[in-house]
């Protein structure tokens, strides 16, 4: 859902023909001004269509005005999480409002000639520009046709199933409450201590000025001054190898701006001279960037050649078809599982990329370590390739200074800035490499290697889809373990074995539900227990009789990988509260035997316990990867996860090549062709569990019985 905001003659009826009629998403235009069958209508009545067609599976554009934060709120109340809400703003100049209003004929809402003026004037008097807090995904601020023609791209080039990076962009000045200058526009005298209002105004005048205005802007707009920070507006866009690299780990991950300025200047210093004719250029996306104000001046003190670096206010994924930056290169500030999510730069660039970049990344590593980087070379299907020219894009991970995310540093500045330095030595050592093997075959090696896998993927049977995986993950591991080798010890590192391939999953929205849960318990019917620590519910899709989650409430904590030291306690708790409930079912059904754990690698963000009876009598578990997920050493018991953390910090997590494995009964370990046999044979199988089951309490009975009977 797309609330459009802006006064009349701001252009958003227009905004939404111009998306509809070339764009592939099914999108209604709800608007007030004809909801009531080509009439005016009512508030409830737009409420009423846009919950319909967003139900029917319909993108929605609300077409009202939508200028203070009261009248847009009940549409942020109709629907739930599931649903995106975006807002466009057109906060163009009144003047440019006006004169469309008064213009303009047979308007749809007879808002139109002398009129107009005095009641666009009122209605700016009231303007609460939107803010993320209300409950929106994204808003789009535009302040000119250029920003608006951007928008409308943006909205027309979404697919149906397209997504664009959650956030706040393109406003420019968030102070403003009312534009001035209406008085002088008219060419009145503004009366003390009023800015704005309008009287007696003529309609011929205000077009012959806004006509003469529209010139005396189009003057303006030639003569306007590059994006660029520091470097001059004849840099060669072209044929200059170009690397545009955020600040890294100073946004999510609340690094201190002054270190962080430091260490970009030094590291610059260092390599910017061993790049030959390629430049590297610092990005943020606002031009009052403290980050890049910083860097700017010390990197001035230093005297760096600013034709080889110099800073850059614009979009990272936008660079050339907005800012007419050609960047071969762009660097990624990343999450450690080299996965979309999250905000900023690494949704941003995901994003743009489509998802081969996704794909790409997948044939280089599973994750990353801080201080890290990867090259991951761009297909061309990719939009960021054919769209922007980059070539490469660089994953690059930092320290982490934020409690709220995984792998924080508790404020050690000294191991902070030490892996600073090496996450931007890796970063443009990477670069150095593309530099020097420009020309070579090395990316259309591994653009064949993604076609040999895609293929792989599309295998008619089983047997001929794992033989031709197997032939082109060697040939992959090959040639990948050559081009690390060349680039250096620095790039490339898929971390220290423990985690490696375990986040081959990305978080789809639908894989957000257990997340939502347990920070918002509210909003959901199916809880049954509740407290500060943990939230617990029914599995929705049970693998037995009895199968229960039980949801850590922290934020940063979305699996067992990200779980370290100062996690115990929670993890205690989660065991009691799972073990209290398989007591309680014991009460009821004696003859049940449960098990506690965690999969290595879930399918769902937000660590959650399993509490799971062994009988695995349910018609959802369907297939050998809902079979091992909870019979082989990829569930790995609550117990021993409590003893490992203790002792070592973190799990030992398992590899996902567990839920490939042959079916075999978990207590006498026999083997079995398919699902319905082994349903079959379990049924009424006697045997003893496994030796180290019986063991550390990982199976929890009725006290007194034998578990083996």
């Amino acid at each position: 859902m797309v609330i459009l905001m802006g006064a009349p003659g701001s252009g958003k009826s227009t905004f939404c023909d111009l998306v509809m009629r070339v764009s592939t998403r099914p999108w209604v235009r709800i608007c007030q001004d004809t909801i009531g069958n080509g009439k005016a209508g009512t508030k409830n009545q737009c409420l009423t269509g846009a919950a319909s067609a967003l139900k029917e599976g319909k993108s929605v554009f609300i077409d009202r005005c939508n200028l203070d934060r009261e009248q847009r709120a009940d549409f942020l109340k109709l629907v739930g999480p599931e649903v995106e809400k975006h807002a466009v703003v057109l906060d163009l100049p009144a003047k440019v409002c006006i004169s469309r209003s008064v213009k303009r004929t047979g308007h749809e809402g007879n808002l139109q000639g002398g009129k107009a003026a005095a009641v666009v004037n009122r209605m700016l008097q009231k303007k609460e520009l939107p803010k993320l807090n209300e409950g929106y995904t994204r808003i789009t601020v535009c302040q000119d046709e250029k920003d608006v023609q951007a928008a409308i791209n943006t909205y027309t080039a979404l697919g149906p199933s397209d997504k664009l990076p959650p956030g706040f962009f393109g406003q420019k000045n968030s102070d403003a409450k009312v534009q001035l200058g209406i008085m002088k526009f008219l060419k009145k005298k503004d009366p003390p201590g009023c800015s704005d209002t309008v009287t007696n105004v003529s309609p011929e005048n205000i077009q012959s000025h806004a006509t003469k205005e529209k010139d005396s802007n189009q003057v303006l707009e030639s003569r306007e001054e590059p994006k660029m920070a520091s470097a001059g507006s004849n840099i060669s866009l072209e044929n200059t190898p170009t690397l545009a690299f955020p600040s890294i780990s100073t946004a999510d991950f609340h690094f201190n701006l002054d270190k962080a300025s430091d260490i970009i200047v030094e590291k610059v210093e260092e390599y910017v001279n061993k790049l030959g004719n390629a430049r590297l250029v610092l990005v943020d996306l606002s031009q009052n960037s403290k980050i890049l104000s910083l860097v700017k001046a010390k990197a001035a003190e230093k005297n760096i050649d600013t034709k080889k670096f110099f800073t850059f206010a614009g979009n990272i994924t936008k660079l050339y078809s907005e800012g007419g930056l050609h960047c071969t290169v762009i660097a990624n500030a990343t999450n450690w599982r080299l996965k979309p999510g999250g905000g900023g730069v690494n949704a941003a660039i995901f994003s743009a990329a489509g998802p081969a970049l996704e794909t790409a990344t997948k044939v280089r590593a599973g994750s990353l370590n801080p201080g890290k980087a990867i090259v991951v070379p761009l297909p061309s299907s990719s939009p960021l390739f054919s769209r922007e020219g980059v070539t490469h894009v660089i994953h690059v991970l930092g320290p982490n200074m934020n409690s709220q995310r995984p792998n924080h540093l508790n404020n050690d500045y000294v191991k902070g800035c030490q892996i600073l330095r090496e996450a931007y030595s890796s970063l443009f050592d990477g670069f150095a490499f593309i530099v020097r093997t420009q020309g070579k075959p090395v990316k259309d090696n591994f653009e064949k290697e993604l076609k040999r896998e895609a293929q792989a993927e599309q295998g008619s049977t089983n047997g001929e889809k794992a033989k031709r995986e197997a032939v082109c993950e060697v040939d992959m591991n090959k040639k990948y373990k050559s081009f690390v080798k060349e680039l250096g010890p620095n790039v490339g590192s898929s971390g220290d074995g423990n985690t490696g391939e375990q986040t081959r999953k990305a978080w789809g929205s639908w894989a957000q539900a257990l997340y939502d849960t347990a920070m918002h318990p509210e909003r959901h019917k199916n809880i049954i227990e509740k407290s500060d620590d943990v939230v617990v519910l029914n599995d929705l899709y049970p693998k037995a009789q009895k199968h229960l989650l039980v949801l850590a409430r922290i934020e940063g904590l979305d699996r067992l990988a990200d779980v370290q030291k100062e996690h115990l306690t929670l993890l205690k708790t989660m065991h009691s509260v799972g073990l209290k409930w398989a007591e309680m079912f014991l009460s009821e059904n004696n003859s049940l035997i449960f098990r506690l754990g965690y999969h290595s690698v879930p399918s769902m963000r937000q660590l959650h316990l399993h509490v799971v009876s062994q009988d695995f009598d349910s018609k959802h578990l369907k297939n050998k990867k809902h079979w091992n997920s909870f019979n082989s050493p990829f569930f790995q018991d609550s117990v021993d996860v409590i003893d490992e953390v203790s002792q070592n910090g973190k799990a030992t997590l398992k590899d996902e090549n567990f839920l490939s494995m042959e079916l075999r009964c978990h207590r006498c370990q026999s083997a079995h062709p398919n699902i319905p046999r082994l349903k079959a044979h379990i049924s009424s199988c006697q045997a003893s569990f496994p030796a180290f089951l019986l063991q550390n309490g990982r199976l929890v009975f009725l006290a007194g019985k034998d578990a083996n009977h």
